[in-house]
């Protein structure tokens, strides 16, 4: 609507913001349960991730030479694959954790269900997704020096395989939610193309 029809009045003295707060009180409360469940579930992901990244960051794959005080594996690509992956899904599981918490902090005033709530949920899908993922080219990247002997050249393709799959999998899951919600917070309502007709 017209920015001037907010602070027009009806007979019963409310304006529209009035009557649209007092309409939608229960699906505000609806939404707030909602999103107080995706919040808890998704931070606890969060956190899950945040210990496993720590723990996997400060761990170094293969022996140190101690005369140098390098890890033996050093001039191996998999080792920086390992360290950068693991240092990302350290960094960005926090920032998801961090965004899921600041989610159940809030107040839920039905204006931050317009911007602020939505998205704060996408950066905390977002980081999480890439933590996610970090986190399994982390795993696959330590683990493939146990295998590397074994499967020889097939090493990369059999684990960006396994890699792949619990990735597509979540996609497919959490896509529908996300687009939702980016196509809702990112969008403007566009203004209607019908035209009011007189009887």
């Amino acid at each position: 609507m017209k920015e001037h029809f907010r602070y027009q009045r009806n007979q019963k003295k409310e304006t529209p913001d009035e009557i649209f707060n007092r309409s939608h009180v229960e699906l505000v409360k609806h939404g707030s349960e909602w999103l107080n469940k995706t919040s808890k579930s998704c931070s606890v992901v969060a956190a899950l991730i945040v210990t496993v990244a720590f723990t996997a960051s400060t761990t170094i794959p293969g022996d140190i030479d101690n005369k140098i005080g390098r890890p033996n594996l050093e001039c191996r690509s998999g080792l920086s694959i390992f360290a950068y992956s693991s240092l990302i899904a350290l960094f960005f599981s926090t920032t998801a954790l961090f965004s899921f918490l600041s989610i159940l902090t809030d107040r839920y005033k039905q204006k931050d269900f317009h911007f602020k709530l939505p998205m704060r949920l996408l950066i905390g899908l977002s980081t999480l997704f890439i933590s996610i993922v970090s986190m399994l080219v982390s795993f696959s990247a330590g683990h493939s020096f146990m295998l590397e002997n074994k499967l020889g050249d097939k090493t990369f393709n059999v684990y960006a395989g396994l890699t792949c799959l619990p990735i597509i999998c979540f996609i497919l899951q959490q896509l529908p939610l996300y687009l939702d919600y980016a196509m809702a917070n990112l969008h403007e309502v566009p203004p209607s193309s019908y035209k009011a007709i007189t009887l």
